[in-house]
């Protein structure tokens, strides 16, 4: 006789200690920056055991990849207003909110970081780049579906989000709307 599967609530414990861990490794990147902390120390702030955080992501450079994916897709949804040049800006006004909010810097600093960590670190940083590009061609396959012209998801990091990510990184000047549409602007322009 076949046991029957216990079926899986959303929002169970699974997701709460997702959240907890997710909190844990944010609050520490914030606290200490990246290369501080271990796993045991990410589980002590989440108020889980170890074994639970390696059962699920398997390693820390897993886990922090998972956060930067999470962090991407909750904050960063891919606007539709009707016209490429609207989406492009709704999209880089929101990342800009994304990379300058209380967690951004570390986040980012995060992704820099994980490259530098040998091959679990690199597919890390991979995947991030590989989910940013996903969800910018969503975002530009609609623009090519209304016959607009639209740049490429490589053309939308090189000229818009790079100078983004470069000015937060290195602390030069804020990102102000103005600086944000003039990016997206000058991208259009070229096409």
């Amino acid at each position: 006789m076949e046991e029957p599967q216990r079926a899986r609530r959303p929002g169970g414990r699974g997701a709460r200690v997702g959240a907890a861990v997710h909190q844990a490794v944010t609050e520490l990147i914030s606290e200490r920056g990246y290369g501080t902390f271990s796993v045991g120390d990410v589980a002590a702030r989440a108020g889980v055991a170890d074994s639970s955080v390696y059962r699920r992501w398997g390693s820390l450079e897993a886990l922090l990849a998972d956060v930067m994916l999470t962090y991407l897709n909750a904050r960063s949804p891919m606007p539709d207003t009707g016209s490429v040049a609207g989406d492009l800006r709704a999209y880089a006004a929101a990342v800009a909110r994304e990379i300058t909010g209380p967690d951004g810097l570390a986040l980012l600093r995060l992704a820099v970081a994980l490259s530098t960590t040998g091959e679990q670190g690199l597919q890390a940083r991979d995947a991030l780049r590989d989910e940013r590009t996903r969800q910018l061609q969503v975002m530009l396959d609609r623009a090519t579906e209304r016959d607009e012209d639209a740049p490429d998801a490589l053309g939308v990091l090189d000229h818009v989000l790079a100078p983004m990510y470069i000015r937060v990184l290195f602390g030069i000047g804020p990102l102000t709307p103005e600086y944000v549409d003039g990016l997206v602007d000058r991208l259009l322009s070229a096409l």
